[in-house]
């Protein structure tokens, strides 16, 4: 059995655990990364960026679809659009491809050398892994374990034939004409709204008193307006009980306590990820646990030393860049540098349509923690860039200490708002005041002076409202 040593193995080729392995070596330390799959995990083959090409597959044919219905403002004039999602699809995964040869040619270059194969701990510090060719031994002063997440299944709705999770919703050659989504929550309001605008009949079946429930009404208004004009039907509430007999529609307890079918070709379940602790061995090791997920500190050290954990397997939020941030740090602090993150800082974005982003804390959560605050909130439908693109519903809202002005917390909704958020999490890295983001010239007309503005609106002298 063929055996090697490193100071760092890296186990996981995700978002945390590439990133982790190219920082370790370009600071010159011998590592190792071990994956059963292909490099960029759930994010690049089958999360983020897969679910952003067909999000964005389906924004232009509902362009189109829209222009051809006659009622374009902009006096654009085209026939009914038809979508072959198979040449959809085959381009989603031609641009996966891409990037999976990009993360490889980035280890290569940052000389880490990489393992294909399923990693199983003998004890803290050595893995055995499956390869094509044989078991292999890997020695290391210091483990990281990136591991990721995995749909979340319901026992009554194990996936398979009609019913799929996330991974399957896209990959699929053909728009289902009715699809059911259990779970409103980001994934199924992002990937919903996507088949919706693809010409599906969407139901969602969401069992708290409203969808988007991490996010504060007024943000996610802009949102249930758009899932209205699409035809969306919102059932919240409503408790998925299973697959009917024949597999055709899926089976509800609506808020009522009465029993209905929701006629569905397929049902997308998306109640949550759930983080991937086991199959490798991690009884071996007995680490500390968070529920589901390893325990960490603000360093990202597990309970027994030399092993570090990043990114979902450590739990919420479970977001790619943070677990690229933590993987940056941990191979930062292997190389022995002082580094440690605060989380507080990091934005989060819901691709729905409109997007919702969130940065800091909400204003409920600021009032608890600061007492008094300033909150400002300046509307997109009076900002010129977005009426210029059709993308009036939204807002921008900044909070912030109501002694010293400190910013607290920014959300945003609206068309293309994602971008915004890292202006959104500079200001709060570099600790900024509301006269820092005021006194700051954005560029017109760009939807970032909705920022400005709402930094003015909490000082109590906006400009344009």
């Amino acid at each position: 059995m063929k055996e090697i040593s490193c100071k760092l193995l890296v186990i996981g080729a995700g978002p945390g655990g590439y990133v982790c392995a190219i920082r370790a070596g370009q600071l010159g330390v011998d590592t190792v990364i071990v994956e059963f799959g292909k490099p960029g995990g759930t994010c690049l083959n089958v999360g983020c960026i897969p679910s952003k090409a067909l999000i964005h597959a389906a924004e232009e044919f509902d362009k189109v679809a829209h222009m051809a219905g006659g009622k374009d403002p902009l006096g654009i004039k085209v026939a009914a659009p038809t979508l072959d999602l198979a040449t959809t699809i085959t381009w989603k995964d031609g641009l996966v491809s891409r990037l999976n040869s990009g993360v490889a040619g980035l280890l290569k270059k940052a000389k880490v050398k990489t393992v294909q194969g399923w990693a199983t701990f003998r004890d803290g510090k050595t893995v055995e892994v499956e390869t094509e060719t044989g078991s292999q031994v890997i020695r290391a002063e210091t483990v990281v374990i990136a591991t990721g997440s995995v749909p979340v299944e319901l026992p009554f709705l194990p996936f398979g034939g009609p019913v799929i999770s996330s991974t399957e919703a896209l990959a699929l050659s053909e728009v289902p004409k009715k699809l059911a989504v259990v779970g409103g929550g980001y994934i199924g309001l992002e990937l919903g709204m996507a088949f919706a605008k693809m010409g599906a009949k969407v139901t969602v079946v969401e069992a708290l008193p409203r969808v988007l429930a991490q996010y504060d009404a007024e943000l996610t208004r802009p949102v249930l307006k758009r899932l209205a004009e699409l035809g969306v039907e919102v059932m919240t509430g409503a408790k998925a009980k299973g697959l009917s007999t024949k597999g055709d529609a899926l089976l509800v307890e609506t808020s009522d306590g009465k029993n209905a079918k929701v006629a569905a070709d397929k049902i997308l379940v998306t109640v949550g990820r759930k983080p991937v602790t086991e199959g490798w061995g991690l009884d071996q090791i007995d680490l500390d646990r968070a529920g589901r997920f390893i325990r960490i500190d603000d360093q990202c050290r597990t309970s027994m030393r030399g092993i570090y954990a990043i990114g979902d397997v450590t739990g919420e939020p479970m977001l790619a860049h943070r677990a690229m941030a933590q993987g940056e740090m941990v191979a930062e602090i292997v190389a022995g540098h002082k580094r440690s993150w605060d989380k507080r800082a990091i934005p989060a974005i819901c691709f729905t349509d409109p997007e919702l982003v969130t940065a800091g804390l909400s204003p409920e959560e600021a009032k608890a923690f600061a007492g008094e605050i300033k909150v400002g909130q300046f509307p997109f439908a009076a900002n010129g860039r977005a009426m210029t693109r059709q993308g009036e519903d939204g807002f921008v809202r900044v909070v912030a200490r109501a002694d010293n002005h400190l910013v607290l917390g920014i959300q945003a909704v609206g068309q293309g708002v994602s971008e915004l958020s890292t202006a959104f999490g500079l200001a709060l890295e570099m600790g900024a005041r509301l006269e820092d983001i005021a006194g700051t010239i954005h560029a017109h007309p760009t939807q970032g002076e909705g920022f400005q503005e709402a930094a003015l609106k909490a000082l109590g002298h906006a400009l344009h409202i």
